[in-house]
């Protein structure tokens, strides 16, 4: 999995980082069905907007978002919806197998 990490208006820090990983960590058991994720983390007047776009290895993309007045609350909301959705496509693929 590729993972990418990219700041608008905002640089992302060490911290903000390790968090991120540590959070992905729940996403661990779909790696390799994840080419790649890029995560966009944006400051803007009244908060933090994080969102993403997935790329799963069958060809399927989704993009998530979610605006939040606090950072670590959104990385924390966008990685239950992330979740969600990984969990939704890899059971779509395992059932038509």
């Amino acid at each position: 999995m590729n993972l990418e990490l990219k700041g608008v208006h905002y640089n992302i820090s060490e911290a903000t980082s390790e968090f991120i990983d540590k959070k992905l960590q729940r996403i661990s058991y779909a790696k390799d069905h994840i080419v790649d994720l890029l995560i966009t983390v944006t400051k803007e007047k009244q908060g933090y907007k994080v969102e993403g776009n997935i790329h799963f290895r069958w060809g399927k993309s989704a993009h998530i978002g979610v605006e939040s007045f606090e950072l670590y609350e959104g990385i924390e909301l966008f990685v239950d919806k992330l979740e969600h959705k990984v969990r939704k496509e890899k059971s779509k693929v395992t059932s038509h197998v």
